[in-house]
């Protein structure tokens, strides 16, 4: 006698994830835009100025490590990876072009405008970290008084209001995406997987990369801390902020 058997109407099987970027990348990113948004905001004033100095020093590792590791890390993390995607930018930009004038935005490969827009924003930031974190040194170490003028702290300041504006349009990058593409782009920097099949772009996570960068970067704040009298942020900077109280009697 034969038995016919009927495949289960089990659970359906998860839908195909890849990964498409490293832990060190992703902690790279969100030190970088951690360390940036605090630097911005700490820059008026004297009260916090110790946390600013800090921050901006942690810029300025960061850049290090990425140079380094876009230079002997894994392929898709290569900064030769960078400029070849940038190649492309002319070719998307002018098939956007003849997409908007035929009304026919489906044809537009959103997916490899994605990955231009990354590839111009990081490559836009790690142009802008060079000068603005040396002008900032400049500034903290007084360079002008030998120079002459408040120059270089006008030029650090339109560094820093550079990278703003990139950042700024990174994000609206990332949201206009996403919407286009129905997509949530953001979550890869937190997960580092993409929904879809296909192969890992990032072969490998190299978790403990990320980890030994993230103790790197906590004991670099750790003693930035124990060196500074008062801290980074001094009980008259915090009882400041927090009645709201402005730094113009210190400048």
């Amino acid at each position: 006698m034969t038995t016919t058997t009927f495949p289960s109407a089990a659970a359906p099987a998860k839908s195909a994830r890849r990964r498409v970027v490293d832990a060190p990348t992703r902690v790279f990113h969100w030190l970088f835009a951690l360390s940036f948004l605090g630097a911005y905001l700490t820059a008026e004033g004297e009260r916090l100025r110790l946390l600013h100095v800090t921050l901006g020093y942690t810029m300025a590792g960061l850049l290090v490590f990425r140079v380094l590791y876009g230079l002997l890390g894994p392929r898709q993390a290569a900064l030769s990876m960078l400029w070849r995607k940038l190649g492309g930018l002319w070719p998307w930009a002018q098939s956007l072009k003849a997409a908007v004038q035929a009304d026919a935005s489906p044809a537009v490969n959103w997916r490899q405008g994605q990955n231009l827009f990354m590839a111009l924003a990081i490559v836009a930031l790690l142009v802008l970290v060079l000068p603005l974190t040396l002008s900032g040194y400049a500034t903290y170490n007084e360079w002008g008084d030998f120079l002459g003028g408040d120059w270089i702290e006008e030029v650090h300041e339109f560094f820093g209001n550079t990278v703003l504006a990139v950042v700024l349009a990174h994000i609206a990058a990332i949201v206009g995406l996403s919407v286009l593409r129905r997509k949530n782009l953001a979550a890869q920097m937190v997960t580092g997987r993409a929904d879809g099949p296909g192969p890992d772009l990032a072969k490998r996570n190299h978790g403990w990369l990320a980890a030994l960068l993230l103790c790197a970067v906590l004991t670099y704040w750790t003693w930035e801390w124990q060196q500074s009298p008062q801290g980074l942020i001094s009980p008259q900077a915090i009882s400041a902020v927090l009645s709201g109280q402005g730094d113009d009697e210190d400048d």
